[in-house]
């Protein structure tokens, strides 16, 4: 995780769990004048637009005030939805047995993109069932990971 993405998720976390959500994850994409920050919230009770909407209110007031961010860029709120994006060891160890998509930073033996079966954590290291073979991905190398929503 870059530097900038840590001081946002360290500043951001704590304004979202105040109203009473989850912050999922942070995403800043950087893209010149188009960039995107974008924070998932969650909730047991699910998220509805009104939700992203206060805690929208609320981040960009906190925006505002510390401005972290010296370009332009599009601040979106938004539930983690049916193919949530997972970011921490502990959302991977929590969605074992689902299938995933990861796409990696660099590659690793040989390769960048993975799909297949989560199997599990260990240490720092997402287990993943591609094909009958096993890979341990390490976290830092993870630039995306997403659940395969199921519809059975």
């Amino acid at each position: 995780m870059s530097s900038k993405l840590e001081q946002l998720q360290a500043m951001l976390a704590p304004v979202v769990e105040s109203l009473g959500y989850q912050c999922w994850g942070v995403e800043y994409i950087s893209q010149g004048r188009h960039s995107v920050l974008r924070i998932y919230i969650d909730h047991a009770n699910g998220i509805l637009v009104d939700d992203c909407e206060a805690v929208s209110r609320q981040v960009s007031a906190v925006l505002d005030v510390e401005d972290p961010i010296s370009s332009e860029y599009t601040l979106e709120v938004s539930s983690p939805g049916m193919d949530r994006p997972l970011f921490s060891l502990e959302q991977f160890a929590a969605h074992v047995g689902e299938q995933v998509k990861i796409k990696l930073r660099s590659p690793f033996e040989g390769r960048r993109n993975f799909q297949g079966l989560l199997r599990g954590v260990e240490e720092q290291d997402v287990v993943v069932l591609v094909d009958d073979h096993e890979f341990l991905l390490p976290i830092d190398l993870i630039d995306k990971a997403n659940i395969i929503p199921r519809f059975d």
